[in-house]
């Protein structure tokens, strides 16, 4: 549920006061050596702001940012707790080797504690410490988010249900949080729990759908042992993944049973947004229903295409999105009357 920024209210600086061009391309990764371990980067708040929302705005899944639904009032802190994110994803994931993501993620660690103690110098951070006095931000949530990317090199499988939901509490449920923190509305616990469940659901729905892309490029399986009787599970997945088809139909017709019983399972998380956007107000229902419904879609997606996620990765169309966002104002109309 991380909320983006608007292109057309955005005022994108060419180069960063110590003379550091902006993020031209979407992957953290090839600016490690101006703003990684050892760096000195001193820029300003108004450059860090820009980086953060130029970094924002520089990867596809934030269709949103189309949309001008974001208020005024949340469009730096959106940003910024974006920019956090992506630094701490690329971090975990694209680098390409384990105990260097646990180095660079520790590293992350500690300029967060060194932003919440005042001594901000990366450019993420610069932007939070800024903006700390507008939103009060508190540290759990960052944290909570980092020892998740931890765990992500650490954990491959999952075992159980509750294993898997304790994950979610981690790398989904912060980011929820975080928003209402922007919007000023995070001290209701009822609120709280249905922001949760919201991401939650999010999370889950994003681990059923990229099911192939995670075995492939991070050796992961997030579908708990649990949750199934399939012998071999591991070797039968790989080799459908890899090749492609499913020549051990077997295994195939049990995976649709196993991905229609995830689902099953996903959909009372999303069910809980209509409790949810009663209890914000009017200027940010529309931005948080958009969130939500791209993930419900993609769940309705994953049963119109017959569960077989191990073959097939369903997408929001532009279309699709294009709809999304013209039905975002238009859905909350009379929500919390």
């Amino acid at each position: 549920m991380i909320a983006v920024d608007s292109p057309a209210t955005v005022s994108l600086w060419q180069e960063c006061a110590a003379g550091k061009p902006l993020m031209s391309s979407t992957s953290v990764m090839e600016h490690l050596e101006s703003w990684g371990p050892g760096s000195q980067p001193g820029l300003e708040a108004v450059d860090a702001l820009a980086y953060c929302r130029k970094l924002t705005l520089g990867h596809y899944e934030n269709f949103p940012v189309l949309s001008g639904l974001v208020p005024d009032s949340v469009r730096d802190g959106a940003s910024a707790v974006y920019a956090f994110c992506r630094w701490a994803d690329d971090l975990g994931d694209e680098v390409g080797d384990r105990d260097r993501s646990l180095e660079l993620l520790d590293w992350w660690r500690e300029e967060t504690l060194r932003c919440f103690q005042g001594e901000a110098s990366h450019p993420v951070f610069v932007a939070l410490d800024h903006l700390m006095e507008r939103y009060q931000f508190n540290p759990e949530p960052f944290l909570d988010l980092i020892d998740a990317f931890i765990q992500d090199q650490t954990v491959t499988r999952y075992e159980s249900w509750e294993q898997l939901i304790d994950y979610c509490r981690r790398s989904a449920d912060p980011v929820g949080r975080l928003v209402l923190r922007l919007v000023g509305q995070d001290d209701d616990p009822e609120v709280l729990e249905a922001s949760d469940a919201v991401c939650t659901a999010l999370q889950l729905t994003n681990h059923w759908q990229d099911v192939k892309r995670d075995l492939l490029e991070r050796d992961r399986i997030y579908v708990p042992s649990e949750v199934h009787e399939i012998d071999n599970f591991d070797q039968r997945m790989r080799q459908t993944v890899i090749l492609g088809h499913a020549p051990d139909t077997e295994f195939y017709g049990e995976w649709q049973v196993m991905m229609k019983g995830l689902v099953k399972r996903t959909w009372p998380g999303f069910e809980r947004i209509e409790f949810l956007l009663g209890r914000l107000s009017p200027d940010v229902r529309p931005m948080v229903w958009l969130f939500a419904a791209g993930g419900s879609h993609i769940l309705r997606r994953i049963e119109q295409i017959n569960y077989e996620t191990v073959l097939f990765r369903p997408r929001l169309t532009a279309l699709t999105k294009l709809n999304l966002v013209l039905s975002a104002r238009r859905s909350v109309k009379g929500v919390g009357a």
